[in-house]
């Protein structure tokens, strides 16, 4: 027997792509992305309640830094927790990170001081949510190939049904039981979904050795002209996309609209996102996933400009509505874009350090992006938001132009247009 017949008995073997596994890790995957991802949709349910309630003596853009650095912490330690899922397999981040956002929420259920609230829900439940997220987009990515794109798109649309989900249900259960009461009720709720995820998502890869040599940020990959433009065009669409979900609700209060009705706003942005986290990125496929971005980020600019601004001066509910169905559409297909593009501006031996200096860029945007929309909100007296909505316009235009500068520098190097 020859040495290479012995080093290919040594290596195990490696399940086939897909199968019952594969798709029983995108259902487990798609829990993960309901209670982490979905439940952030929902962030302008808190915004709302605690500028009205617990930190009523606080300002927008100080309450808002809560739920910035939640989002931050989505994307930051990801290089971290996506190399330890490589190497190790899923259990040591998901089985840790889910219990870390269920003791968050209980911990916030008991907060009534701002630093209280900030420790648990924004920097606890951000680092949970974070490796839950990231573990459940690694595994699904091993486990296809073919139709990656297809597969997490279908597990991405469990953030849009979180998003429709939790603004109702917890409305519902705070009726009855009070806010901090239904704080309780959603970590039960997130428990239960949790804990059947850490029996469904599985790796596909085996365990091996950590290599203490790979890169996790990498600044020499900016000197590629496309990557450039599209990580910083990426991180201008990101500081104005979350607006309508974090500020939405508060405008509507604004204009007289219900309490109830302000809040499910939210649902029905979330309602439409779940196709524009399945269609689109379907699209990609055949048509180049730079082409579809360009598209839905132009359109993520032009819905704040043409549809959601004008509300300020005619406070319509219909228009209201039309904008949160048509917004929540777009924006859901740009967040699910983002990785697969990311992935494309390079070859795949740098993908690691791709993804981690990626997302280091976005957790930089969604740190900065709503305590900025706050603060313009505060300079207006908090009751005005035109600035707020233009300053949301102005920098999604500024990311679809750089993005449309890297989709033809992307087009022209690989001398077609289906990127």
């Amino acid at each position: 027997m020859t040495t290479e017949e012995i080093t290919e008995q040594k290596q195990p073997e490696i399940p086939p792509e897909e199968g019952v596994q594969g798709w029983l890790c995108v259902i487990g995957a798609g829990l993960c992305l309901f209670c982490t991802f979905g439940f952030l949709t929902a962030i302008g349910i808190f915004q709302t309640t605690y500028e009205q309630t617990t930190l009523s003596h606080y300002s927008p853009s100080t309450i808002s830094w809560i739920f910035a650095t939640q989002l931050c912490l989505m994307w930051a330690p990801g290089p971290l927790f996506g190399r330890v899922t490589d190497t190790y397999g899923p259990g040591p981040i998901l089985y840790s990170c889910s219990i870390l956002c269920v003791f968050s929420l209980c911990m916030t259920s008991l907060s009534k001081q701002y630093y209280q609230i900030f420790l648990a829900q924004g920097i606890g439940f951000g680092i949970g949510a974070g490796g839950v997220f990231t573990t459940a987009v690694v595994c699904v990515g091993q486990w296809f190939l073919r139709r990656r794109g297809l597969a997490i798109g279908i597990a991405s649309a469990c953030v849009s049904l979180g998003g429709v989900i939790f603004p109702i249900f917890f409305n519902r259960v705070m009726e009855v039981v009070g806010f901090y009461g239904a704080v309780r009720y959603t970590a039960l709720f997130i428990s239960i979904l949790l804990a059947a995820s850490c029996f469904l998502v599985k790796a596909r890869l085996p365990r091996k050795k950590w290599n203490p040599e790979i890169k996790w940020f990498d600044v020499k990959l900016f000197k590629e002209k496309g990557f450039a433009l599209y990580t910083i065009g990426a991180y201008f669409v990101m500081l104005g996309l979350w607006a309508p979900y974090n500020y939405l609700p508060s405008m509507a209060l604004e204009a007289g609209f219900s309490p109830t009705m302000s809040l499910y706003l939210i649902s029905i942005i979330n309602s439409t996102s779940i196709f524009g986290r399945i269609i689109p990125p379907h699209l990609g496929d055949t048509f180049g996933h730079f082409n579809v971005i360009t598209v839905v980020a132009f359109l993520t600019g032009a819905f704040i400009l043409c549809l959601w601004l004008p509300f300020g001066i005619h406070h319509s509910q219909p228009g209201i509505v039309v904008f949160s169905l048509l917004y929540g559409f777009v924006s859901g297909a740009y967040v699910c874009l983002l990785m697969p593009c990311a992935a494309k501006t390079g070859s795949i031996e740098t993908l690691g350090q791709r993804f981690g200096t990626f997302q280091v860029v976005m957790a930089i945007s969604n740190l900065v992006g709503l305590p900025t929309l706050g603060a313009i909100l505060n300079s207006q007296g908090n009751h005005d938001f035109t600035g707020l909505q233009l300053f949301a316009a102005v920098t999604v235009f500024i990311g679809t132009g750089l993005t449309i500068a890297s989709t033809y520098l992307l087009a022209k190097a690989q001398k077609s247009w289906r990127v």
